[in-house]
């Protein structure tokens, strides 16, 4: 590894498995003082303890992402253990597959809170701390279904469209106090999450079929190219990278 993150604070919201768990680690050996929020106590424990049993840096941080208090003490907990966080990977995130229809408010102000809501109150609980430390990077985890409409995903497509315009704004009102903000946004991925799509999809009569998957992006994604891709952002390297859609998907909105 080239230590691209080496000795920042940085925070990864939804980061005890999946896309997160792969950036924790990823940042980690980049030399990244990692901080993993998540609900999930004990794979975010677990995470961490595997981080700083391979010689980074880790503490877990229990966390509902949708929930003020919580956030600034998760963000609190970062500060103290590592000092201000400036670099921020806001991935926390989740779907409801179903026939617009038969979605209900309920489903509406879950996927809203999971889905936004976390962006908006873990992006303004950073940010002050980036701003004194002399700026910082954020990635938001958007998705194609910003962009590609899916039946049976009304309400995802609307969250990740939020998303999509949340990290745009983001990065054009605080470029000039030295933070970037940019959206990775994937396709199909081979997690839990993203097995869990397909499954939900094919329910409801939408071809997510291996063949359809295929034909749209070649292959399922794995965590760690988003992982990846989330790590450039953060990194140096994207320096003059500002507001900007960075797409996982193997060609799938190209087509």
């Amino acid at each position: 590894m080239t230590g691209r993150l080496n000795g920042r604070s940085t925070l990864v919201s939804g980061g005890a498995d999946g896309c997160g768990a792969a950036a924790a680690r990823i940042f980690a050996r980049e030399g990244a003082r990692v901080t993993i929020v998540d609900r999930q106590r004990e794979k975010g424990e677990a995470l961490a303890a595997d981080i700083r049993a391979g010689g980074g840096e880790a503490i877990f941080a229990e966390a509902d992402a949708s929930k003020r208090d919580a956030v600034e003490a998760a963000v609190a907990a970062a500060h103290q253990a590592f000092g201000a966080p400036t670099a921020l990977f806001n991935h926390a995130g989740s779907i409801v597959v179903k026939p617009f229809l038969e979605t209900s408010d309920e489903d509406y102000d879950w996927l809203m809170d999971v889905n936004v809501r976390s962006m908006f109150l873990m992006t303004r609980a950073v940010l002050p701390g980036m701003i004194a430390a002399g700026g910082g990077a954020i990635v938001c985890t958007s998705s194609i279904s910003a962009v590609a409409a899916t039946p049976a995903e009304v309400l995802y497509d609307m969250t990740k469209g939020a998303v999509h315009m949340f990290a745009r704004a983001i990065g054009v009102e605080f470029r000039d106090k030295g933070v970037r903000c940019n959206a990775v946004c994937p396709g199909f991925i081979a997690t839990a999450h993203g097995n869990r799509e397909v499954e939900l999809l094919t329910a409801h009569g939408v071809d997510a079929s291996e063949a359809a998957i295929a034909a749209g992006q070649g292959r399922m994604c794995r965590p760690e190219e988003v992982a990846n891709a989330a790590l450039f952002l953060l990194s140096d390297e994207a320096s003059f990278v500002n507001g900007a859609h960075l797409f996982v998907d193997n060609g799938f909105t190209a087509i």
